[in-house]
């Protein structure tokens, strides 16, 4: 794999005008780009990667690169939001009722009734909330970056759009990745495409409509490199990552109802 050429200079401020002006870093389909000085003038790099300021600057820009943490709301909260439906007042209602007439074997059945959906209901809430905590582990704590021209290994939350990312077998990838050159490089992606055997990397592009696992020139965060090393630029990171998108999905996911209240 070929090293970052040491006589290539640091973005200019020109150069970092024309990186994504007026467009979403995420709307750019970086996996049906071709020509690699396209891709790292788009960011507003080069292959000696970021200047520290600039680094530092983007970071303000774009936030760590870190997951956003789903609210998690207290007990009594959780217990309002399996309560407050129109067919567990009814239920309610009827306890009322039948017990003010005396039926007590009635009673028993509804309040056992709205006791059993309410603990259904706060179970898959927590199940929802423990995926999100497990999504988070998967993420690396640190990667490998080149800064001013120098490889350096920094924490992955500092990690920025336009960073030029080194990587090895064994690593867990730190972002999302436009990958820039390879060598036998084979990325275990089973987490986002449901393959089973890693995927073996090359720098071809694709079309706009390819998915995912047909992204080959692309590395995603929190996926691991089984073989091979490669080296990429950030295109993308925390919520704006593949895994970000997914961890955005599950810690939106509405209270579920269950088969007693449908």
């Amino acid at each position: 794999m070929h090293k970052p050429d040491p006589k290539s200079r640091p973005p200019t401020a020109a150069a970092r005008e024309t990186a994504v002006e007026g467009q979403a870093l995420n709307a750019i389909p970086w996996h049906s780009l071709s020509d690699e000085q396209q891709i790292l003038q788009q960011l507003g790099t080069t292959l000696e990667g970021l200047s520290a300021d600039e680094a530092a600057t983007r970071l303000q820009q774009y936030g760590p690169n870190a997951l956003t943490p789903p609210k998690k709301p207290g007990f009594l909260a959780k217990l309002w939001a399996q309560l407050n439906n129109v067919l567990i007042f009814i239920l309610l209602a009827a306890a009322i009722v039948v017990a003010g007439l005396q039926e007590w074997i009635e009673f028993g059945l509804i309040i056992g009734v709205i006791a059993v959906n309410v603990l259904i209901g706060m179970i898959q809430e927590g199940k929802a909330e423990k995926a999100a905590e497990a999504i988070k582990a998967m993420l690396s704590s640190s990667a490998n970056v080149f800064r001013d021209g120098k490889r350096i290994s920094v924490d992955a939350d500092q990690l920025v759009p336009g960073d030029v990312v080194a990587i090895k077998s064994g690593d867990r990838l730190p972002a999302d990745l436009r990958l820039l050159q390879v060598t036998n490089l084979q990325v275990q992606e089973a987490m986002l495409t449901g393959e089973s055997v890693p995927i073996s990397k090359n720098l071809i592009p694709v079309a706009e409509t390819a998915g995912l696992g047909d992204r080959k020139c692309m590395a995603f965060s929190a996926t691991t490199v089984s073989a091979g090393q490669g080296l990429g630029v950030v295109v993308a990171t925390g919520d704006n990552a593949e895994i970000g998108k997914i961890n955005k999905l599950v810690s939106e996911v509405k209270n579920v109802k269950t088969n007693l209240i449908i």
